[in-house]
């Protein structure tokens, strides 16, 4: 798993394998969601649209929106709607305005009912037009004063044209008629020019917004709603649940391949052999909660190792194992006792050990004893004169391996060789040559494990 590439069957594996454990964290994402809703209330959001009429520049624009949410339209809007215990500036970060296409400002308010963000988008909209229109009046800039000082310099001027019309002579001579045809023109351009003057302040502009009607009342919660959150715990605790399982894997580095098993144990590999795969039993193997946890969340099944493959008959798989012996026994000078290493845990080795013992034997005699992989203690030398390490791929790292290999030193047992156990789907029958119930080996554990150590 470390240097394997995460694939899709690598995450299936996951969940086919640790489906119980993935529940039971998706629920408690979903409580934690639940839990993390009940801390923030629900909130509506809700929009009010202005109006901008005229020709607005899209900095413009955007200065009108900030305008909006400024503190001084705000603190009014909180004045004028008068909630208890609500201050202008928790307001400022209940607003928000954006300007969108066709000179409209959308302010935005929120609150915890649905009326409320519907009073605080209207009022908020009613005291920006009131303030932008109070602000286009009030101005006190020269330059925006000229153009009405040059209004009522045309009214006056128009007003004399009059007074100059009715003066001209009645007659119906020639001069007289161009006299008042010209006046008319002219005064008729002096308003025309009044008009376009009035189109093109920007003071009228402003002081011409208009809300777009009321807000409209939220039917639903602003996001995140409830569901959303305990929808989004769930999932957030499932990913850390199968992140959590691949970077364990790939931390661990357990060794998969006869040849690293060989050299982390520094001896030669004798051969493989073939366990048939059982189902699991309806109880926990161990004693206590916490075996009984394990087994209800199926963390006790191994969930990276790849499925076993279909096997050969029972003659098949017993042929490995008299290979396996006739190669032990080639390999030793003479006979004698050995001792069979087994790491505790390892059930499918423990098996493979058993019927390792069967197939051998008196020649030569072993003895199969059970070490733990956290603190290996293997028995000083009595009748036995070396050590068989039986164990399966894919379950131990360099370093436990090498641990085991360093307490077979101690006890002054030389590793003779390694045998691999896997595991294949068969099912076990007894076959005419299957040795009797007499033969079956003897576990060291206990007082025996500990037996002759100094």
């Amino acid at each position: 798993m470390s240097d394997d590439t995460i694939r899709l069957v690598t995450i299936g594996r996951i969940f086919r394998r640790r489906w119980r454990l993935l529940t039971v964290l998706a629920v408690v994402g979903a409580l934690v969601g639940y839990g993390t809703s009940l801390l923030f209330p629900p909130q509506y959001t809700t929009s009010a649209s202005v109006l901008l009429p005229g020709a607005w520049q899209e900095r413009e624009l955007l200065t009108q929106a900030e305008i909006a949410t400024s503190s001084v339209v705000v603190d009014r809007a909180a004045a004028t709607l008068g909630w208890t215990g609500v201050s202008g500036s928790e307001l400022r970060d209940r607003v928000s305005a954006q300007a969108t296409d066709g000179n409209i400002i959308k302010i935005s308010g929120t609150a915890d009912t649905p009326e409320r963000a519907q009073q605080l988008s209207d009022q908020v909209a009613r005291q920006f037009v009131t303030f932008a229109a109070r602000m286009a009046s009030d101005s006190t800039d020269p330059e925006a004063a000229r153009p009405e000082e040059l209004r009522q310099m045309v009214v006056q001027t128009s007003r004399r044209i009059t007074d100059l019309a009715d003066a001209t002579d009645p007659g119906q001579t020639v001069e007289s008629v161009q006299t008042r045809t010209e006046l008319a023109k002219l005064r008729t351009a002096l308003q025309d020019a009044v008009k376009k003057l009035d189109q093109a302040d920007p003071a009228a502009n402003k002081a011409n917004m208009v809300v777009m009607g009321p807000a409209a009342r939220p039917s639903g919660e602003a996001a995140p709603t409830r569901m959303q959150l305990i929808v989004a715990g769930a999932l957030l605790f499932l990913l850390l649940a199968v992140i959590g399982h691949l970077t364990a894997a790939r931390t661990r580095r357990r060794l998969r391949t006869e040849p690293e098993i060989a050299a982390a144990l520094g001896s030669a590999l004798l051969g493989t052999v073939d366990v048939p795969g059982e189902r699991p039993a309806h109880r926990p193997e161990g004693r206590g909660p916490q075996a009984r946890i394990r087994w209800l969340l199926g963390i006790d099944i191994r969930w990276d190792v790849p499925a076993p493959q279909a096997s050969g008959d029972e003659a098949g798989r017993q042929i490995r194992y008299r290979r396996v012996c006739a190669r032990l026994r080639d390999q030793l000078p003479a006979p004698r006792r050995l001792l069979v290493v087994v790491p505790d845990g390892d059930e499918i080795a423990r098996r493979a050990a058993a019927q390792l013992v069967a197939e051998a034997g008196s020649d030569p005699l072993l003895r199969v004893v059970g070490v733990p992989v956290s603190r290996p203690l293997v028995p000083d030398r009595d009748d036995e004169s070396g050590a068989l390490v039986v164990l399966s791929a894919g379950s131990w790292t360099a370093g436990e391996l090498a641990g085991i290999a360093e307490a077979c030193a101690d006890a002054e047992h030389e590793v003779v060789g390694v045998v691999v156990a896997g595991t294949v789907w068969a099912r076990p029958t007894r076959s005419a040559g299957h040795p009797p119930d007499g033969a079956t080996p003897a576990l060291a554990v206990g007082d025996d494990a500990r037996r002759g150590s100094g």
